[in-house]
């Protein structure tokens, strides 16, 4: 391989099939693989580029160039990985990145037969949780009929949060966008198959740059559009990070994220009488007494316990895979160790 001076540049991922990658640089977008180091070196996994990074960059003019480091992150959204990696008998929960350096997100969700709220609730833990500044959208505004009692709907579980129904056929609603498709701004694009966030990629870039599949009739379910991540530039000088959809979205790592997302709920925890309080049976509860008065709804309690127990499960399974990793590392320098005085 020939190397422009073995010099270092800096380049910006713009999307990634498995370990192989483009990257935009000072030579344009280039085809990019992995350290050797960092495809090994299973500490790194987490670590690895992800569409939005910014990476040092190994430029060969003739081959594919080398991705040597990956700089630091100033927003990052994550997953819990359920792609089948084990240890033992115990699926693993490992973080899963799924965009780099990003300003905000936008949770996309559908004005049809999947609409659901606690979804929405559900994206923007994790999002509240990533740096960035959630936004939501209710896309295929057009085929709505209760447009303003779903936008209610949502501001109740996401107070605070910016929502606009949009329609990119019509293009209802679109101008409220203009404020954050600013140039150097970095937008994700998040939300399940089917929701539109392609058809909103074709808009917002005036050409058909996205493959756009009929969602199904009988339960407004798409299919995956996007098949991979990847980074395109808007005419703006915005950029988007466009993502497939996900089926499911496991959280991860999301103390902060609740604590942002439900900031409401947690501040009721200092006004009850005991610290220790279950806010079940104990007297003088001040969730309980929400509850009774109407300030807090059974469903935001719900869904708060819910999300809860969620992450403090996958922290301690995270924890006893870390443990259990650790235990069989120990063993196998122990036998190798043994072989080795053998000799």
């Amino acid at each position: 391989m020939k190397f422009i001076n073995n010099q270092h540049i800096q380049g910006r991922v713009t999307e990634q099939h498995r370990d192989h990658y483009k990257v935009i640089c000072t030579h344009g977008e280039v085809q990019a693989a992995l350290k050797g180091s960092l495809i090994y070196d299973a500490t790194l996994r987490e670590a690895l580029p992800c569409v939005g990074d910014y990476v040092n960059l190994r430029y060969n003019d003739s081959g594919p160039s080398i991705i040597e480091a990956v700089l630091p992150r100033h927003s990052k959204f994550s997953r819990a990985d359920y792609s089948g990696h084990s240890l033992g008998h115990v699926k693993s929960n490992r973080e899963q990145v799924v965009a780099a350096n990003f300003d905000y997100i936008f949770i996309i969700t559908s004005l049809n037969k999947d609409f659901n709220v606690n979804r929405i609730a559900r994206y923007l833990t994790q999002a509240w949780q990533s740096g960035g500044q959630p936004v939501i959208l209710l896309s295929k505004a057009d085929l709505a009929e209760d447009v303003d009692i779903k936008i209610a709907e949502v501001m109740n579980v996401a107070p605070g949060v910016p929502v606009h129904a949009i329609s990119s056929h019509t293009g209802f609603g679109l101008e409220a966008l203009e404020e954050y498709l600013q140039p150097n701004k970095t937008i994700v694009f998040l939300g399940m198959s089917g929701v539109g966030k392609s058809s909103l990629v074709n808009t917002l870039m005036n050409e058909s740059t996205m493959e756009v599949q009929a969602i199904r009739e009988d339960d407004s379910r798409g299919r995956h559009t996007t098949t991979h991540r990847q980074l395109l530039t808007l005419a703006s000088g915005a950029m988007v990070i466009d993502t497939p959809g996900m089926r499911e979205l496991g959280i991860y790592d999301a103390d902060e994220g609740l604590s942002a997302n439900f900031a409401h709920i947690e501040a009721l925890f200092l006004d009850c009488r005991f610290t220790d309080c279950r806010h079940e049976t104990e007297p003088d509860c001040a969730i309980r007494a929400a509850l009774s008065d109407g300030t807090l709804s059974t469903e935001q309690w719900e869904q708060y316990q819910a999300l809860v127990r969620e992450n403090k499960y996958l922290d301690n399974k995270a924890a006893f895979v870390s443990a259990k990793r650790a235990k069989f590392k120990a063993i196998a320098q122990h036998h190798k160790g043994k072989g080795n005085h053998k000799k």
